[in-house]
């Protein structure tokens, strides 16, 4: 019997992910202070937030705790939740035409045992309109997204290409996720059907 999984995330994207592996979990989300390492390098700092969730979740020792945490990364600068209407408008201008990175930290934990990693994925947005952009925006599905933006929004579309985990850039990439709970938990994960985004993706194992 598998051990009961927690996945410490009130994320909706997370939770839809996460279901695609085909296992039983709860929702915990766990309350953290991430200003205290907004001076950390964006590849160090997610892989930080990501256990100090994991670690910061309650959970019963027969459990094992999944955490992430994700940042846009444009220029080495790491781009959060935009703060307010303005904020997310700006941020957009910034990623239209451009390259820029997605990571996500990933940690588990159960008992005294603790396996964590990251992934990166290079994405390309297009070159969206500002009318575009306002209409989006105006929405206020851009205020709960590190970017500013959501790869899988059918309207806006606002990515041209990846290069890497599409899932990543959702917020969970299911094939590192799937590595390690498998590492962890020391067996087999159940045989579910590659989720569609997932196909051709270099983590999926």
């Amino acid at each position: 019997m598998t051990p009961p999984l927690v996945l410490a995330s009130s994320s909706p994207r997370r939770r839809e992910l996460l279901a695609a592996l085909g296992v039983d979990f709860v929702v915990r989300p766990a309350d953290i202070d991430e200003s205290q390492l907004a001076d950390t390098p964006p590849a160090a700092r997610v892989e930080l937030l990501a256990r100090m969730k994991a670690e910061a979740c309650t959970a019963g020792a027969a459990e094992v705790v999944l955490a992430a945490d994700t940042l846009v990364v444009l220029d080495g600068r790491a781009l959060g939740k935009p703060s307010d209407l303005a904020d997310a408008r700006q941020t957009l201008a910034l990623l239209r035409g451009r390259e820029h990175e997605v990571v996500t930290g990933v940690a588990l934990r159960s008992g005294h045992e603790r396996v964590q990693a990251s992934v990166r994925t290079s994405v390309h947005m297009r070159a969206y309109s500002d009318h575009e952009v306002d209409d989006f925006v105006g929405t206020g599905a851009a205020q709960d997204k590190a970017g500013a933006y959501a790869i899988q929004d059918a309207s806006f579309h606002p990515v041209n290409r990846i290069a890497g985990c599409y899932c990543n850039v959702v917020g969970l990439p299911l094939g590192t996720v799937r590595r390690l709970l498998a590492a962890m938990l020391r067996t087999d994960l159940p045989s579910v059907p590659h989720p569609p985004q997932c196909h051709g993706c270099p983590d999926w194992a």
